[in-house]
C-alpha cells in the first residue's frame, strides 16, 4: 500500500486529514472503536498519551502535575496499512488502527514499551450524593450506581423537601500494558513492601501515613510512565500485563519519557512536573526532634546542650501540642500552650546559638481554633473530621484557604523566625469518611478526583506564599506526603510513623530509593523509627539492642538529604545515650561530624539536583545501567555521583556482603583499598563501620575546620581528596546560602578534573560571582590510600596540580 506522509505545518495544531487521521504538528488524533486517540509529543522524548469516548470532551483539562508546555517539536506522522507512525528526532510511536494498541520504540526500531491490544477501558459510573439542606449542618449519604451517562450529562438537583440530590457522573478508567518479561521496573512512591523492583504484585495508591502514592514507574530500559491521574488507583502487574486503574476520570491520560538511563529520565520527569529549587545550607547539617518538646524551655536547653558538648547541631523541630492540650484547639497555629508563652524569647535564644527552628503544621484544624471558624466562613472544610475528631482538614485547592492558613503562619510563626515548615498528615487523614464525603466539589474537581495530589497543594500553599512574602529565606518544608511535582514547592519527604525492627530498616532503603526515582530528591527517616521496641517504649535510648539499631539507622541517615533524629515514648538527644567514651555516643557524634565535614559534597550535589535535575539517592542501576546484577539490590544505594553505601541491617552483624558495580574501580572509604568492579566483597562492620565505598574518578571536597552550625566558618580551607583509577569531574558550588539570589546568577562553580593517565588535577576558572564570595582559598589535594598531598593556592584561575 502507498506510504502516505503528511507535511507538517509550522503553526501548532494545523491538521491535514486522511481517512480518521488526523495529522497535527506535534502529533496526531486518530478515533479507533469509538474512542478518540491523541499523541502529543511534548519534547522529543516526552510524548503524552490521552483517549476518551467520542461522547465525551476531548479537550482536556491543563494537568494539575505538569508544568511543562509542549514544545514545538519537528514530527514526521505516516501511515502504512493500520499503522500510523510519528517519529521525532529520539522517538517513534506507532498506534495499530485495529485494537488500538500504542508502541513506543527507539529509531532502530527495538520496542521499549507497548499497550495491551483493547487495553483500554473507560466505565461510566455516577457518584450520587444526597443532601439535607441545612445552613448549618449537612447530612450526607450516598452511594456508587453504574449508568451509561457521559461526564458532563449531571442530572439537575431534585427537589424533594429538604433533600437534594446531585449526580457526578464520571468513569473508572484503566490501561493496560505489557511489558517484557524480565524487565525491571521501579518507582510507585514510597511503599513499605521492601521491594526495589515493583513487578509481580497489586499496589492500591492511596496516600496515607507510610505509604506515598505516585502512579509513576521507570524501567531499566530507560524509560519513565507518569499516569496522570489523581483519584486512588490501582497498580497491577502480572503475567497478563501491568495496568494502571483510577476510580475517576474523565479520560485516560498518560506521560512517556525516554531519557535512555536512569538519571536522564529523572531528569526529564523534573522538566515535566518541575525543577527543585536549592535548599538552604544549613538544612544539610543535623537535626534535631522528638515526640514532643513539652515547654520553649526545653527546646532551648536541648540546644543549649549541644553547644556545651560542641556536638554540631544546625536545627531543631518542634511536634505538635505547643497550641495547647484540648482537641478543640488543635493546630491552631499559635503558641497558646502556656508552655510557650514567650515564643519570642525562644526564638532570640535560638538565634544567638545559630539553631534554626521548624514546626509542625497539619491540614486540619481544631473546631475552637480561630482559623478554623475563618475556613468554615468560606466553605473550605471538608465534610468529614479529622485527627483529632473536632478537627477537619481544609480545602488546599482553594486559593483563598491557602491564603488564610499562610496568614496565621506568617503572622504568628515566620514573622517570629520560625525557618522552615513540617507538614504533618498532608495525605490527608480522615475518620470514618463516606463515600459521599469526597463528593465535595474543591475549586479544581471533586475531592476523589483530586484525592492523592491533595498533599502537593499543601506545600503550593506555603510556597507561593512566603515567596511573596521575603525572597530572602528559602522554603523549606518536609512532608508526610507528596505527589508528582512537589520537588518544584521545595519539599521533601519522610517515611512516616514506622517502627522499630531492623527489617522495617532495611525496607526504607528501597522505599526512598524508589520515592526518590519519582523525581522528589528531598527524603529521610526518623532515625531510629518513630515507635521503639515495645518492651522499652520509655527507655529504649539506654537498652543496648536498640542503641545499635539506632546507631545502624544513624550511619544510614548521615548518607540521607535531610539527617534528622526523631521518634515517640524515648528521647533521641544524643546525650540521653550515654556519656561521650560510651560507644553508643562515639559513633553519633563521628557520623556527624562526617556529615558536616561533607557540606561541600552535600551543597555542590544540591545544586546539580536544581540545575540539572540529578538525584541524591540513586539505585544501582542508575550508576551501571548494563550491569544486571545490580538490577534487584535494594540494600546498597549511591549517594550523589561518588558514595556508594551499603546500611548494616542485620542485628549483631559482624560483616556484610557489599556488590560493587562492575562500571569501575571501587576504593574502600576508610581504608583506601582499591578493588575491581563487578564482585560481592565481604566487609567488616564493626559498631563504628558502615560499609562505604568511593567510585574510581571521584572528586570529594570536604571541610578542613570543624564546626558547630553550617554557616559557621566560610570555606577558604577545603580538602580535595582524589579517588584514583578512572578520570573524573566535579564542580564546587557556592553562593549565599539561604535567599533567592541565586535564580539571578549569584553563585560560582569552580570546575575540578581529574586525568587519571597523566595523574594531574586541573582546579578551572571559576564561573559566577556573589557576595561575600570566598575570592581566595587554599585547596589540599590528596590522593585516597596514598601520602601523596599538595596544598595550593587559589584565587579564581586555573591551576593544575600534577602528582
Amino acid at each position: 500500500m502507498k506510504k502516505i506522509l503528511f507535511a507538517l505545518c509550522a503553526i501548532l495544531w494545523s491538521t491535514v486529514v486522511l481517512a480518521q487521521v488526523q495529522a497535527r504538528s506535534n502529533g496526531f488524533v486518530v478515533t479507533v472503536k469509538g474512542v478518540v486517540v491523541k499523541v502529543e509529543f511534548y519534547t522529543p522524548n516526552i510524548v503524552r498519551v490521552s483517549k476518551t469516548l467520542e461522547s465525551g470532551n476531548v479537550n482536556l483539562r491543563k494537568s494539575l502535575a505538569v508544568v511543562l508546555e509542549p514544545t514545538q517539536v519537528e514530527v514526521n506522522v505516516s501511515r502504512q496499512n493500520d499503522m500510523v507512525k510519528a517519529s521525532s528526532s529520539l522517538l517513534e510511536v506507532i498506534l495499530d488502527l485495529n485494537t488500538g494498541r500504542v508502541q513506543f520504540s527507539n529509531l532502530d526500531g527495538s520496542k521499549l514499551l507497548t499497550e495491551k491490544d483493547y487495553g483500554v477501558q473507560l466505565m461510566p459510573l455516577q457518584y450520587v450524593q444526597r443532601i439535607r439542606e441545612k445552613k448549618v449542618e449537612s447530612h450526607v449519604t450516598g452511594e456508587v450506581v453504574p449508568t451509561q451517562s457521559a461526564p458532563g450529562q449531571n442530572t439537575p438537583g431534585l427537589d424533594r423537601g429538604k433533600i437534594r440530590t446531585i449526580v457526578e457522573n464520571t468513569y473508572e478508567v484503566s490501561q493496560s500494558f505489557i511489558l517484557d518479561e524480565d524487565e525491571v521496573i521501579y518507582g510507585l512512591g514510597q511503599q513499605q513492601t521492601g521491594k526495589m523492583n515493583q513487578r509481580n504484585q497489586r499496589l492500591v495508591l492511596e496516600q496515607n501515613n507510610m505509604q506515598i502514592a505516585v502512579p509513576y514507574f521507570a524501567s531499566v530500559k530507560g524509560y519513565g510512565l507518569y499516569w496522570d491521574n489523581y483519584s486512588i488507583t490501582t497498580f497491577d502487574d502480572t503475567p497478563m500485563g501491568t495496568s494502571f486503574r483510577s476510580e475517576a476520570g474523565e479520560a485516560i491520560d498518560y506521560y512517556f519519557l525516554y531519557g535512555g538511563n536512569g538519571d536522564a529520565t529523572v531528569a526529564l520527569l523534573r522538566q515535566l512536573s518541575g525543577q527543585a529549587p536549592m535548599v538552604p545550607l544549613w538544612t544539610l547539617g543535623f537535626w534535631q526532634c522528638k515526640e514532643r518538646y513539652k515547654s520553649q524551655d526545653e527546646v532551648v536547653e536541648v540546644a543549649e546542650k549541644y553547644r556545651k558538648l560542641g556536638v554540631p547541631l544546625d536545627g531543631i523541630i518542634q511536634d505538635w501540642r505547643y497550641w495547647g492540650e484540648d482537641n478543640s484547639s488543635w493546630n491552631a497555629i499559635q503558641f497558646l500552650n502556656p508552655n510557650f508563652s514567650r515564643p519570642q524569647e525562644m526564638f532570640s535564644s535560638l538565634r544567638k546559638m545559630n539553631v534554626k527552628m521548624m514546626i509542625s503544621v497539619w491540614p486540619s484544624f481544631g473546631n475552637g481554633t480561630e482559623i478554623f471558624k475563618e475556613l468554615d466562613k468560606k466553605g473550605a472544610l471538608y465534610p468529614m473530621v479529622s485527627s483529632p475528631r473536632e478537627a477537619k482538614v481544609y480545602d488546599a485547592f482553594n486559593p483563598e484557604a491557602r491564603g488564610i492558613v499562610w496568614d496565621y503562619m506568617n503572622r504568628y510563626m515566620f514573622q517570629l523566625g520560625m525557618s522552615a515548615w513540617w507538614m504533618d498528615a498532608t495525605e490527608p487523614e480522615f475518620y470514618g469518611a463516606k463515600q459521599s464525603d469526597f463528593n465535595f466539589q474543591t475549586k479544581e474537581g471533586t475531592l476523589r478526583n483530586v484525592r492523592n495530589i491533595y498533599p502537593l497543594y499543601t506545600s503550593k500553599a506555603i510556597w507561593d506564599n512566603q515567596r511573596a512574602t521575603t525572597l530572602d529565606k528559602r522554603v523549606y518544608i518536609l512532608t508526610r506526603s507528596a505527589y508528582i511535582g512537589s520537588q518544584r514547592y521545595g519539599a521533601g519527604s519522610w517515611s512516616g510513623d514506622i517502627r522499630a525492627s531492623f527489617d522495617v530498616f532495611k525496607k526504607q532503603i528501597p522505599a526512598g530509593l524508589n520515592f526518590s526515582i519519582c523525581g522528589i530528591p528531598y527524603w529521610n527517616t526518623d532515625i531510629g523509627a518513630w515507635h521503639p521496641y515495645g518492651n522499652v517504649y520509655n527507655t529504649a535510648h539506654k537498652d543496648p539492642a536498640y542503641q545499635q539499631l539506632y546507631v545502624r539507622w544513624f550511619q544510614f541517615a548521615t548518607f540521607n538529604p535531610m539527617m534528622r533524629s526523631h521518634g515517640t515514648g524515648s528521647p533521641r538527644e544524643i546525650y540521653q545515650f550515654g556519656e561521650r567514651g560510651y560507644w553508643a555516643f562515639d559513633v553519633q557524634e563521628q557520623y556527624i561530624k562526617l556529615r558536616y565535614s561533607l557540606l561541600p559534597y552535600l551543597y555542590s550535589t544540591a545544586w546539580q539536583v536544581t540545575k540539572n535535575g540529578y538525584s541524591y539517592l540513586r539505585q544501582l542501576s542508575m550508576e551501571a545501567p548494563h550491569d544486571t546484577s545490580t538490577y534487584q539490590i535494594s540494600d546498597e544505594f549511591m549517594f550523589g555521583s561518588a558514595f556508594l553505601v551499603a546500611p548494616v541491617v542485620e542485628e549483631d552483624a559482624v560483616s556484610r556482603s557489599v556488590y560493587l558495580p562492575d562500571n569501575t574501580k571501587w576504593i574502600d572509604f576508610w581504608t583506601g583499598q582499591i578493588l575491581d568492579g563487578g564482585q560481592v566483597v565481604e566487609r567488616a562492620t564493626p559498631i563504628e563501620i558502615i560499609p562505604v565505598y568511593v567510585k574510581a574518578g571521584s572528586i570529594v571536597p570536604f571541610t578542613t575546620n570543624e564546626v558547630q552550625y553550617a554557616t559557621e566558618r566560610k570555606w577558604d580551607k577545603l580538602e580535595l581528596r582524589i579517588y584514583p583509577g578512572d578520570n573524573g569531574e566535579f564542580v564546587l558550588y557556592e553562593d549565599e546560602n539561604d535567599n533567592y539570589n541565586y535564580e539571578s546568577g549569584a553563585y560560582s562553580e569552580i570546575p575540578i578534573t581529574w586525568d587519571n593517565e597523566k595523574r594531574f588535577l586541573t582546579i578551572g576558572d571559576r564561573k559566577g560571582r556573589f557576595a561575600g564570595m570566598v575570592k581566595n582559598r587554599k585547596f589540599i589535594v590528596n590522593i585516597a590510600g596514598s601520602s601523596s598531598s599538595k596544598t595550593v593556592c587559589y584565587n579564581g584561575r586555573e591551576l593544575r596540580i600534577e602528582f
